[in-house]
């Protein structure tokens, strides 16, 4: 893999598409964190929608020209939204030209996209779209993810920008902000796609919920580097404080990183801590098993020796059906898991 430049750590997994884990340099945005706000026409034929940033974002009509990073616009698609996302950013396709697994169900050939790695933003690309609108995840407080810190001014300046929060709370509540920003967007979430998504989260969440009581397995969620292991954080990050919640029992990190998402340990420490289950990273940007037998930490692990690996989604789609499949492939991976540690 071409090795990409080292940016500062501050949440979980890799932002580049070489192996350099570039985690931090998330772009400080005005407002504060948090707000619960809503929107939607206001009756004029304005509209309006505030974000997590307790920043109220007023256009003059509904949004047709929406520029969003690739996790929101999965997510927005999956609540309905199709037609007004007219441009992409982040990691979109792979090198043979498929959907990365960021992407989810987006339809990547019906927009453009500006840059598919850590870095990229095609600012006059951009500008040309016209954009109503700029979407994406704030996984730390303030920060607009993926937007470059060297072009943030003039991206700022083109369309209001909406962030929805995304770290440091439970995975639900992005769900649930996503949906309700759809729906100011125009989606009819009492559409039978969306119903029976939601229909299927809560029977995964149940099932994962029965599941963790019968079933008394060690969890450690992690991402492999050619230099790193990864710990993640349960208390941290959104899907893992939700499964948590649920009652799965993971691996908390003794000495998280700074930003608390995970702690970074040298492959000749991967065994620092026990698990029966590995729940492993598998963006495109990290290693995976194949790439790791190499790595004699990795395969002296007592999950490794047992087979007891599983893909995590470590950036997850929040919405109904991009977080269904989550669940269930834990509950799966826990439903098969012996106890090994």
């Amino acid at each position: 893999m071409r090795q990409a430049r080292a940016l500062p750590l501050s949440r979980r997994g890799l932002l580049t598409a070489g192996g350099a884990l570039g985690l931090g340099a998330l772009v400080t945005a005005c407002g504060d964190n948090g707000g619960s706000g809503s929107g939607g026409d206001d009756g004029d034929g304005s509209w309006s929608f505030t974000d997590d940033r307790k920043k109220k974002i007023g256009l003059d009509s509904r949004p047709q020209h929406i520029v969003a990073y690739i996790g929101a616009a999965a997510a927005l698609y999956d609540f309905g939204i199709e037609k007004q996302i007219t441009g992409v950013f982040g990691p979109t396709t792979l090198k043979n030209g498929k959907p990365d697994v960021q992407a989810g169900d987006f339809p990547v050939d019906r927009a453009t996209s500006l840059g598919n790695t850590w870095g990229q933003f095609n600012v006059e690309k951009y500008a040309s779209l016209s954009p109503d609108l700029l979407i994406t995840n704030m996984f730390d407080p303030g920060a607009l993810f993926y937007i470059p810190d060297d072009s943030k001014k003039k991206i700022l300046q083109l369309a209001p920008s909406l962030a929805i929060s995304t770290g440091r709370i439970s995975m639900l509540e992005p769900i649930k902000r996503y949906a309700a920003l759809a729906e100011a967007l125009g989606a009819d979430l009492k559409a039978k796609k969306v119903t029976d998504a939601k229909a299927r989260f809560e029977k995964a969440t149940e099932t994962l919920r029965k599941t963790v009581k019968s079933h008394k397995i060690k969890v450690m969620a992690c991402s492999a580097s050619a230099d790193l292991f990864y710990v993640s954080n349960p208390k941290i990050n959104a899907d893992l404080i939700y499964f948590s919640e649920l009652g799965v029992d993971f691996v908390v990190p003794e000495k998280p990183d700074k930003g608390g998402y995970f702690e970074s340990l040298s492959w000749e420490n991967a065994d620092k801590y026990d698990a029966d289950v590995l729940f492993l990273d598998n963006r495109t940007a990290t290693l995976q098993p194949g790439a790791l037998t190499s790595k004699p930490t990795w395969s002296k692990l007592a999950a490794v020796k047992a087979g007891q690996i599983t893909p995590w989604s470590s950036e997850p789609r929040f919405s109904y059906a991009g977080a269904a499949p989550l669940v269930e492939s834990l509950t799966k991976a826990i439903q098969d898991a012996k106890k090994v540690s």
